[in-house]
């Protein structure tokens, strides 16, 4: 039984002895920029929020202050604090950030709130991050996603 007719891998150029290992270097550029930035985002857009009197900057969009964020939180619509280690409970959330801001000293903290979240939360968590020593927060927000077989 013939299960090669054409005998094309016969036919085939050998592949080139050169190994060109440019791309290496440019991979390796770009892992050491995302592990310099330490950041899924190299420049995470959002709003910068001055101070702990939480006055958002007019202006025309997230992109107009990118800025590196090493540390970063999330708050869903129910109001729940969700750091890299998992839940952050909010008595203990000055004590995590203190932890995060001496591994990452004058950084800017990320939060990405739901849509749906209160107020009141992240006046709290602008309140902490400035006592634990954080520069700035960045301020993102996303929709929350439906839930499944909702109508829209």
């Amino acid at each position: 039984m013939i299960t090669r007719p054409l005998d094309l891998l016969s036919k085939l150029r050998r592949p080139p002895r050169n190994f060109d290992f440019l791309f290496l270097v440019n991979g390796g550029l770009i892992a050491l920029f995302f592990t310099f930035f330490s950041s899924h985002f190299v420049l995470s857009p959002g709003l910068r929020v001055n101070g702990a009197d939480l006055k958002l900057h007019a202006s025309s969009g997230a992109l107009d202050n990118p800025a590196a964020t090493p540390v970063s939180i999330s708050i869903n619509a129910n109001g729940q604090i969700w750091g890299d280690t998992g839940l952050i409970p909010p008595p203990k959330l000055l004590e995590w950030l203190s932890v995060q801001a001496k591994r990452a000293p004058g950084s800017t903290l990320l939060v990405i709130m739901d849509t749906h979240a209160q107020l009141e939360i992240i006046t709290n968590i602008s309140d902490a991050a400035k006592s634990a020593g954080f520069s700035d927060i960045q301020l993102a927000e996303q929709l929350a996603q439906p839930a499944a077989g909702a109508n829209p």
